[in-house]
């Protein structure tokens, strides 16, 4: 054996499957997950490309085990919790998980072969519906609108160029209000003015929707 093929093995050999994908996703949150190759992530572990399917068999697995891995960071529904207050905790770990992870939005429910924390998370928020009275078909509904809520809060708030109250003041008055004549936009120009002198906060925008949904879901378990 060459010495090269020697260094290889000597580095091949400190490989695991957790390994590869914990890099994976270090590369996907700093690069996107569109310019991962395998490759690509065999040069980030020193390690030669082909001895990455020990652990992962295609991209598409590899994709499987980085979403897994998201899901895994999301906290269930605490079981002793009401079930607002549980799927409140839920939602807002989730989003806070994304933010993270912004390239895995797009990909949270496509994947075709979930692995196991994403089918434990999905059973956990189930469960906490079901058990909250929720029928089968209104914890469905419950379950789409929750996560379209989440999921595209999400997407926007990951492109939005502000995401504080002080970087939205700056902005509003620098940018925007430049652009919105009162005499052409006045019902803009008027928001974007009263809402920099109240001091408005980008961020409490989540939690205003969402207890909204929760409270619109309620009627719902109830006629159940």
């Amino acid at each position: 054996m060459s010495a090269k093929e020697q260094r290889q093995v000597a580095s091949d050999a400190g490989l695991s499957k957790q390994r590869v994908v914990v890099e994976a996703v270090r590369l996907a949150d700093s690069e996107g997950v569109d310019g991962l190759s395998m490759r690509r992530l065999a040069g980030e572990l020193g390690a030669g490309a082909m001895s990455l399917y020990h652990y992962v068999a295609s991209k598409e697995e590899l994709l499987d085990a980085m979403i897994d891995s998201v899901f895994e960071e999301i906290e269930l529904p605490p079981e002793q919790a009401d079930w607002q207050s549980a799927i409140r905790q839920r939602a807002v770990s989730a989003r806070q998980v994304l933010a993270r992870h912004p390239w895995a939005i797009g990909r949270m429910e496509s994947r075709t072969s979930p692995g196991l924390a994403n089918r434990r998370h999905h059973e956990a928020v189930t469960a906490c519906l079901r058990k909250a009275g929720f029928s089968v078909v209104m914890a469905t509904h419950a379950n789409w609108l929750l996560d379209s809520y989440v999921y595209g809060f999400a997407l926007q708030e990951a492109s939005l160029p502000f995401d504080t109250a002080g970087v939205f003041a700056d902005m509003a008055e620098g940018v925007y209000l430049p652009q919105l004549p009162p005499d052409e936009f006045p019902y803009l120009n008027e928001s974007a003015a009263a809402l920099v002198a109240a001091g408005y906060d980008p961020a409490e925008e989540f939690l205003f929707g969402l207890d909204l949904v929760l409270v619109a879901l309620e009627p719902l378990r109830a006629s159940a």
